[in-house]
């Protein structure tokens, strides 16, 4: 039996409830949503509507502002591309994902705008004053990660956010490892939160969300067919129409409600609290055994693990694991920023679990560590 412990970068397995809504929608949902007014169209319509008041509902939010994507790296291209095509200076922290750091990059590089990058430390008050320190008065957004996804450290956000609204800039924010396991709002100080489907909300690959406060204009990087003000050439200038060009992911979308309704239920608190539980577990066990765990005590925490054996390439006890049945990640997870500050050049393997994950799965992958460690002490 093959258990995931790669969660940080989908949650599987899924719930039977978004398998379930994944195939009635492929079945009885055929329409093309916003196209038409013809019964397949508006019950593929309403399907979606109720996805998007749920998402809203969710982070509390307007539904008028909660915008469909493909994925995370999708919502942040059209924010940060959004927010920055007109130039200015942007800071990105140390750990970003390479999905907030590369279209920073690609700006930068058409010489489009500038970019700083704020160095994330284990005190929050230095990190948020290493912001603060980088701030410019053509500063025009800070992005950044709610919970770095190598290690999982959780950035002082409301902090950030906080610093954002005095400055009048704008926050946009990372919630791919955050959204579905901390308790994220908008009134938390978010301009602009992007986050994925098939995460922490447990929904089907292939669903993104991008939710604006409406404080700030996005402005579209594509432009298409929307459903909306169809007899114009103009793309429409409100949300979520304006970032919602070409057909959406019906499919995916409606089953993405069934994910929500599951966290929903189980609420955030509760997840956090299995998982986070699984972590400790795991790093209890691989203590005093010379395993080398990327924690520390001052830093706050998403259920996620980064380890290393010294002396064994992270790829090649990913390959060991994975032949004992447990599937977890290694490498640099794309994020090099983070590895950079951590100083791990060859990159960490990654534990991150899920709701459906337990204790004897985590004894049993510890045991598989602890003898593949003392085999090639012994060798």
């Amino acid at each position: 039996m093959t258990i995931n412990f790669d969660n940080a970068a989908t949650t599987f397995p899924k719930p039977l409830s978004v398998a379930q809504s994944l195939c009635d929608a492929i079945r009885r949902n055929g329409g093309n949503a916003g196209r038409g007014g013809h019964r397949l169209t508006m019950q593929t319509t309403e399907k979606v509507f109720d996805t998007r008041n749920a998402a809203a509902d969710f982070f509390g939010a307007q539904a008028e502002n909660t915008v469909f994507t493909l994925n995370c790296t999708h919502s942040l291209n059209l924010a940060i591309q959004g927010i920055m095509q007109d130039g200015g200076h942007i800071i990105i922290s140390g750990i970003e994902h390479n999905s907030a750091a590369r279209p920073v990059y690609a700006l930068a590089q058409k010489g489009v705008c500038t970019f700083s990058i704020a160095e994330v430390n284990d005190d929050d008050d230095q990190t948020v004053e290493n912001f603060r320190k980088l701030i410019k008065r053509s500063t025009k957004a800070i992005v950044c990660v709610i919970a770095g996804n190598v290690t999982g450290q959780i950035l002082p956000y409301k902090k950030i956010a906080a610093l954002c609204r005095e400055k009048g800039i704008c926050f946009i924010a990372d919630g791919a490892q955050a959204c579905g396991i901390l308790d994220i709002k908008m009134s938390d100080g978010i301009n602009i939160l992007c986050t994925s489907g098939h995460k922490g909300l447990y929904g089907p690959t292939g669903t993104g969300i991008l939710i604006s406060d409406g404080s700030f204009k996005i402005k579209p990087v594509m432009q298409g067919g929307t459903g909306s003000s169809s007899f114009d050439l103009k793309q429409p200038d409100f949300l979520p129409d304006s970032l919602e060009s070409g057909t959406l992911n019906t499919v995916g979308i409606i089953a993405l409600k069934s994910g929500i309704d599951f966290v929903q239920e189980k609420t955030s608190a509760a997840i956090y609290a299995h998982e986070e539980r699984l972590c400790s577990r795991f790093i209890k066990q691989l203590e005093n055994t010379g395993v080398i765990i990327y924690r520390n005590k001052k830093s706050s925490y998403v259920p996620v693990v980064s380890f290393n054996i010294p002396g064994v390439h992270p790829e090649q006890l990913a390959a060991v694991l994975d032949n004992g049945g447990f599937c977890l990640r290694a490498g640099f997870h794309c994020a090099p920023l983070a590895h950079h500050s951590l100083g791990t050049k060859e990159g960490t393997v990654r534990f991150s679990p899920s709701v459906f994950n337990n204790e004897k799965q985590v004894d049993n992958l510890v045991k598989i560590i602890k003898k593949y460690k003392k085999l090639k002490e012994n060798y």
